[in-house]
C-alpha cells in the first residue's frame, strides 16, 4: 500500500464512520466530520481554544467555531473566559457525557459496514469477510491511536526545514 492508498482508504473509512452515527438534530450547526475531529482534539487537549484547535486539526477556524456551538449545545462542552486574554474562551469536555455523545458511542458499524461490503447488486456480504474487516478494523483501532497521528504530525513539522526567506 502507498500513501495514496492510504489516504483513500482513510477517507472511505470516514464516510462509513459518518453513515454509521446516528443522525444529527435538524438545527445542528456544522459536520458531523468536524464535530467529530473537534471534540477528539478537545479530549487531547482540554482547556483549549478554538484557534488552537483550528491549528492542531487544520480545519479553517470557521468550522472549529461551529464545531464548538454544536458540541455546547448538545452538552458536551463548556467554555470559560481565558484568563490570560478575556476576548478568547477556553473549552474543556464535560465531566459527564451529554446523551448525544452517549448516543454516538453506543452506535456500532455493523450496519454501515455490511452495506459498504455488499455486492454491487446490493447482495449481504459473505459474513466470514465481514467479521475479517471488522477484526482488522478492531485491530487498526486500538494499534493506530489519535496519539499515534499526533506524533507522526509533531516529527513531520520538526523535520520540515525552518528556513526564513529575506527579500
Amino acid at each position: 500500500m502507498n500513501g495514496v492508498e492510504l489516504f483513500l482508504l482513510g477517507r472511505t473509512l470516514m464516510k462509513i464512520g459518518e453513515q454509521a452515527m446516528p443522525r444529527p438534530t435538524p438545527d445542528s450547526q456544522g459536520s458531523i466530520r468536524s464535530v467529530v475531529v473537534a471534540l477528539g482534539d478537545l479530549v487531547a487537549h482540554p482547556g483549549t481554544t478554538v484557534g488552537e484547535i483550528a491549528a492542531r486539526t487544520g480545519l479553517p477556524q470557521s468550522q472549529v467555531s461551529a464545531a464548538v456551538a454544536r458540541l455546547e449545545q448538545a452538552g458536551s462542552v463548556n467554555t470559560e473566559p481565558d484568563p490570560a486574554d478575556r476576548r478568547r474562551r477556553l473549552i474543556r469536555p464535560t465531566a459527564k457525557p451529554s446523551a448525544r455523545v452517549a448516543e454516538v458511542r453506543a452506535a456500532t458499524i455493523d450496519d454501515a459496514l455490511a452495506t459498504a461490503l455488499s455486492g454491487p447488486d446490493g447482495t449481504a456480504p459473505d459474513p466470514d469477510i465481514l467479521r475479517e474487516v471488522a477484526e482488522a478494523l478492531d485491530l487498526l483501532a486500538h494499534r493506530l491511536t489519535p496519539s499515534v497521528a499526533a506524533r507522526a504530525r509533531d516529527l513531520d513539522a520538526a523535520a520540515e526545514p525552518h528556513t526564513k526567506t529575506t527579500p
